[in-house]
């Protein structure tokens, strides 16, 4: 069955589009436009007035940026991957504006020449765009998925201006070094606005950005707690005891485990380590053997390395969920629910998994490990290594009151 033919006004929206789009708008006639749409000009401007009201109907009847908004949203129930979907919806709207430069440099550089109701039609536009953007992300706030400061709508006005920002400067700007390339450009963007702008609810202690630890207040767990908590984690299974190890032995964030592969494991009879790979960053950090006092195996025989040894599959990544495919985070905080299920924490609140990581931060410090040293594995600068260097000092403080207690006087 044959599609129904495009009316005379469609026919003019399109050519206008494409004619705007190859040669900008103010290189582009109205007779261009009539003729391309085979129609004579009276028709247009019966239709539209003159080319600015053909404009205004291009800029509100264009539904590129609402279809990539509504997709947007399907996305947030269930919530999948927060970072992809935001990263995939950033790339799309960068491809659907480099698919009509010419459109944007004429919007860009002519706006002050289009009478108000074209501006306020691109305005319009944009506000409607942000609004599919901000239901997204109020929807995954919501669902616990993400935490932020700001509302939903400031946080989807802050990601569209920057997405817009970047295409407007490629297009208008050459032999720039602000970025290295389009994919750098995005990832940065997400990274930024995540750990920036917004934080995930089990790292409301640490937000960790591009392998940095910016510290709000460091609350570590007690040697039991977290030994129980490795204790319910092995009986669900080889994973989540691995999983489990290494955010107390190696005091990595759930985001920092989502990206590890099976290379980034180093052994030997001497050490046994982690590559975490970030933007811009490569650092190695220690799988401790011994964890607040207790023994978890050896450099070469303990909970990882018999999770990966077990393996019988070929895939790359670390850590993969039920289906066989690379676990998420919201994957990784399910399990820590689970295994953390009917337990306190000396201020009478349920383990929050960010505290695996102030745990080992401190337990290094315990240990005599500098801060400069400290400050080497973690990709943290002194400053914020501080809070855990006060906490260590609070821990041995008690640590000496109570070996003096035992002492006769």
């Amino acid at each position: 069955m044959s599609s129904q033919p495009l009316s005379a006004r469609q026919r003019l929206i399109r050519s206008a589009l494409e004619l705007f789009t190859a040669q900008g708008v103010s290189a582009t006639t109205t007779r261009q436009i009539a003729e391309k749409a085979e129609v004579n000009e009276v028709t247009l401007f019966r239709n539209f007035g003159n080319k600015h009201g053909l404009l205004l109907a291009v800029l509100e009847e264009s539904a590129a940026f609402k279809n990539l908004g509504e997709s947007l949203v399907q996305r947030a129930t269930p919530p999948g991957n927060v970072y992809q979907a935001l990263k995939d919806y950033a790339s799309e709207s960068l491809h659907a504006l480099e698919r009509v430069p010419e459109f944007v440099r004429s919007v860009v550089g002519e706006a002050d020449q289009f009478p108000a109701e074209n501006r306020r039609a691109l305005g319009r536009g944009l506000t409607e765009a942000n609004r599919y953007v901000a239901q997204y992300l109020a929807a995954v706030i919501q669902q616990g998925d993400l935490n932020t400061y700001l509302p939903a709508e400031k946080l989807a006005s802050l990601l569209n201006g920057m997405i817009l920002g970047y295409a407007v400067i490629e297009f208008t700007s050459e032999f720039h070094e602000l970025w290295e390339s389009r994919d750098d450009f995005l990832e940065n963007l997400v990274e930024l606005f995540l750990h920036g702008a917004m934080s995930h609810p089990e790292k409301s202690a640490t937000v960790s950005l591009a392998g940095s630890m910016i510290t709000r207040e460091v609350i570590d767990l007690p040697a039991v707690l977290v030994h129980e908590i490795l204790r319910q984690a092995k009986r669900l299974g080889m994973q989540d005891y691995a999983l489990a190890y290494i955010l107390f032995g190696a005091g990595l964030s759930a985001l920092e485990i989502v990206n590890l592969e099976r290379s980034h494991q180093i052994y030997d009879p001497q050490g046994h380590f982690l590559q975490i790979t970030t933007p811009g960053f490569i650092r190695q950090v220690p799988v401790n053997q011994w964890i607040l006092g207790k023994h978890y195996g050896s450099y070469t025989n303990n909970p990882l390395i018999k999770w990966l040894k077990s393996r019988k599959d070929a895939h790359s990544c670390m850590f993969l969920n039920e289906a066989g495919t690379p676990i998420s985070e919201s994957e990784i905080l399910g399990r820590w629910e689970t295994w953390t299920q009917g337990l306190l924490t000396p201020q009478g609140q349920p383990p929050a998994i960010a505290q695996a990581q102030n745990t080992w931060c401190v337990e290094m410090l315990m240990r005599g490990m500098s801060l400069e040293n400290l400050s080497i594995l973690t990709g943290c600068d002194r400053t914020q290594l501080q809070p855990y260097a006060k906490r260590a000092r609070e821990k041995a403080a008690l640590e000496q009151a109570t070996h003096l207690d035992h002492k006769p006087a």
